[in-house]
């Protein structure tokens, strides 16, 4: 892909890698950069780094305009404050908590969607932007980091603690949506979600992330914990939402209509480094303030309040840590000796952002760096196999065979989901009312299939029993009464009623014609291999009008749900 005139967006753009990225970026002469970052001044100062970095080269500079943008992607853009948008002042405040716990766990909906700062900023809608949307994405933000460092295991000891106490004042539903907020897979599945309809919307061409392994690169016996434990469950969550993030990200890369390019560059080892020097310490903003505790002041440790955390202990002595530093982006300033132990041999060792850059770069551009991780998942995945493929006919052969001996079986609501078992009973409701002919149906209206159908699920007592026995309400053709058993497995039609009513009759009319031209189309128009024939009348090159009740439920999920297996 030619990155020259495009619009590209940096997530993450200050930190280490995102910074390496936006300078690679620039020598191929995008139209639009635009820099995120957590933080408003990260992000003007990246641009303004970006912007004197070129001196002498002024004419490429003019030919790329330059964007900043911030504030936290899993929050909504409404709540993002130059003064204090943490995630913790969020959750301080009762209606933007409970409304925060909704945008994670509700179903998605144009509203949670459009509130996203997320999607505002891929929509080029956020503040200060232009309204152009991001033809290319580069991902840098940890989003395992963000998402498993609320350490959900600190919430489960303070309810744990709260439960043991039997504090009648507690408030829970307040501690139960502190839970709910924290729970580490609902908030990677909505953002994956939020991230995959933005660049639909946006018609995004293009969408690389940096991932992490979560452990730099070591197993589970890492001796860089935090805590105690080893190996440390926190850290084991981070590696295993990166997991879950390349697994979500190889769906994406699997899904028709998204970018033409998804990839995922994922570094094993420590990324260094950004600046060497001598200054503050300082540590999520904060200084590290200097104390004193000389040994005339020594505390019993055998007193069990000396021994807490954190507390009044020690004497301020007004002044700030100074020290030699490197500066190693995400993972903080490390002194040098933290640096020595850490890149040593045999330990994480470490890669340069700048190496990490070029290869993100390199992959947009169609070059073959052998480090996107997408690309090996799909070389090493075993997905069907032509073995299976020729088996197929003789397993269906053999179970028509037993269906004519037994009576045909047609869903049973165990693989699910109820949409797919509901389809499948309309077919074959369709089937059965019209003597297996497709064409005798469509001589039919609507109303007078609709009718059909449901003498016929009166008369039957056998299939009305099948079909109500496993979850699926039989909505009658006046729209306004159901059959049903003791159990429900959908709120309604759409998603999985058997639906007997006329508006639904002239959906399937619809599909039915849909396959017929299907049919007609690929049997009686060239002989050459362009075309699937999945159909089995088209195998047998036969221009046939016989319901085929699983295929087609297979030609909806492709055709009207859009739901054709990629990679293909």
């Amino acid at each position: 892909m030619d990155i020259r005139g495009k619009n590209a967006l940096v997530l993450g753009g200050f930190g280490l890698v995102g910074n390496a990225v936006c300078r690679e970026l620039l020598a191929h002469e995008p139209a639009r950069l635009v820099v995120s970052s957590l933080r408003k001044e990260e992000a003007e100062q990246a641009v303004a780094a970006l912007k004197a970095e070129f001196p002498a080269r002024k004419a490429l500079a003019s030919k790329t305009k330059f964007f900043s943008t911030w504030g936290d992607i899993f929050l909504r853009a409404e709540w993002q404050t130059q003064k204090d948008s943490s995630r913790a002042t969020i959750m301080a405040d009762p209606t933007k908590r409970k409304r925060l716990v909704g945008d994670v766990v509700d179903e998605l909906n144009d509203e949670i969607l459009e509130a996203s700062l997320l999607y505002q900023i891929i929509q080029g809608k956020a503040k200060g932007l232009d309204g152009a949307p991001a033809q290319i994405i580069v991902d840098c933000i940890n989003t395992s980091t963000a998402v498993a460092y609320q350490n959900i295991y600190a919430w489960a000891r303070k309810l744990q603690a709260l439960i043991a106490e039997g504090n009648g004042g507690t408030k829970w539903p307040e501690e139960v949506e502190h839970l709910l907020a924290a729970l580490y897979i609902p908030q990677l599945v909505r953002h994956i979600q939020i991230l995959h309809e933005s660049m639909l919307r946006a018609d995004t061409q293009a969408y690389v992330k940096v991932g992490t392994s979560g452990t730099g690169g070591m197993g589970l016996n890492i001796p860089y914990t935090h805590g105690e434990e080893k190996p440390s469950r926190v850290l084991m969550s981070k590696a295993a939402l990166a997991g879950a993030q390349t697994l979500l990200t190889f769906l994406m890369a699997r899904t028709p209509g998204g970018p033409e390019v998804v990839k995922e560059i994922k570094p094993t080892a420590l990324i260094a480094w950004k600046e060497i020097g001598y200054g503050p310490i300082r540590r999520g903003g904060r200084d590290f303030l200097l104390y004193d505790c000389p040994p005339d002041k020594a505390l019993p440790i055998k007193e069990v309040g000396n021994l807490k955390p954190q507390g009044e202990f020690g004497k301020p002595t007004g002044e700030k840590l100074e020290a030699v530093y490197i500066n190693t982006g995400e993972n903080g300033l490390f002194a040098a000796g933290d640096f020595a132990a850490i890149t040593a041999y045999g330990q994480m060792q470490f890669v340069t952002p700048e190496e990490i850059a070029h290869n993100v770069v390199r992959e947009i551009m169609g070059g073959n760096t052998g480090r996107d991780v997408i690309g090996a998942l799909d070389g090493s995945v075993m997905g069907p196999t032509f073995r299976a493929g020729a088996l197929r006919d003789a397993a269906l052969e053999r179970l028509r065979q037993l269906g004519e001996e037994h009576g045909e079986s047609v869903a049973f609501e165990i693989l699910g989901p109820p949409r797919m078992s509901k389809l499948l009973y309309e077919s074959f409701l369709l089937k059965r009312a019209y003597g297996n002919k497709v064409s005798h149906a469509l001589k039919d209206k609507p109303e007078q299939m609709s009718a059909k159908l449901e003498a016929l699920v009166a008369k039957d007592a056998k299939l009305r029993q099948q079909i109500i026995s496993i979850g699926l309400p039989i909505l009658l053709a006046d729209g306004r009464r159901i059959l049903r058993g003791p159990v429900l497995k959908s709120e309604d039609a759409e998603h999985g009623w058997v639906d007997l009513t006329p508006k639904n009759m002239a959906r399937w009319v619809k599909r039915l014609k849909g396959i017929t031209a299907m049919i007609k189309e690929e049997s009686s128009g060239e002989s050459s291999s362009r075309f699937n024939r999945t159909y089995p009348s088209l195998r047998q090159w036969l221009d046939e009008d016989r319901f085929e009740i699983g295929e087609m439920v297979a030609w909806v999920s492709i055709n009207e749900d859009e739901g054709l297996r990629g990679k293909d």
